[in-house]
């Protein structure tokens, strides 16, 4: 139930990936062109990203939509960095939580988003709450069902997972929970993009000078634009993107993480 994007490579100005191009996710936040569920996403938005030295991302985030935001533009046009990723929201539930429900959500060095939604929340995923500590439970950034996704990934980062077998164990988990959730999962660490293609469509472009760009919908017309199959786990950094089938809920991971890769896609 919203839009995402995340990119890794070269320096840019945030406003190049997000504002320029002609279907980016500024304009994607009232006229989307994929986008199977809801028509605008004007119930918060965010972005998060990394300045040169420092591996904890800043973030900025809004209650509203971002085209009533008369200082983004501004911001979007002088801050450059090697790494966002950012979200622009259509609320599954109206909340009081304001601009903590919007994605990113932060952790450490990780932006994290979800484009989706989980049914029967919150009861359908109450029997997960056990999968955190009393602490997790009572710092969740919102009520919604997000933000308790963000808690079970958050969760498995911190007992050791590697980012693809965190997100793989979170959608397979809660998918088994909540059948019909639409999991489409987007975090980063500045380096690396993993993402899950669940339910939603996904998107990635390997861009010919340098970096990779991971979204919901493809930002313009680029005929290089590759779209991810459902049910596949993404793992990217900036010059490689390799795509991993998903198994089905109910399936347990093996100690090694996720099976066998469909596909690496080398920059061209």
């Amino acid at each position: 139930m919203c839009r995402h994007v995340a990119y890794v490579g070269p320096e840019e100005p945030l406003g190049a990936l997000l504002v320029e191009p002609a279907h980016g996710l500024y304009r994607q936040s009232w006229a989307p062109r994929r986008q199977r569920y809801g028509t605008v996403n004007a119930d918060g938005f965010g972005v998060g990203w990394y300045a040169q030295g420092d591996p904890v991302p800043a973030r900025y985030r809004r209650a509203g939509p971002v085209w009533a935001d008369l200082s983004f533009a501004d911001l979007a046009r002088v801050v450059r960095t090697r790494a966002l990723l950012a979200a622009v929201r259509d609320a599954t539930l109206s909340g009081a939580d304001a601009e903590a429900a919007a994605a990113p959500f932060a952790a450490g060095t990780w932006l994290f988003s979800h484009n989706g939604a989980v049914p029967g929340w919150p009861g359908s995923l109450a029997p997960l709450v056990g999968a955190l500590s009393a602490e997790d439970v009572l710092s969740l950034e919102a009520r919604n069902d997000s933000a308790f996704v963000w808690a079970l990934v958050l969760a498995r980062l911190r007992a050791g997972d590697g980012e693809g077998r965190a997100l793989a164990g979170t959608v397979l988990e809660v998918a088994a929970a909540a059948p019909g959730a639409r999991l489409n999962l987007l975090l980063t660490d500045g380096d690396t993009v993993t993402a899950t293609a669940w339910g939603d469509s996904l998107w990635y472009l390997s861009r010919p000078g340098g970096g990779t760009v991971v979204a919901s919908e493809p930002y313009d017309d680029d005929p290089h634009w590759c779209e991810v199959p459902d049910r596949t786990l993404l793992t990217a950094s900036r010059t490689d993107v390799l795509l991993t089938p998903l198994e089905e809920p109910g399936d347990v991971l093996t100690s090694a993480g996720a099976p066998a890769p469909r596909s690496k896609e080398p920059r061209s």
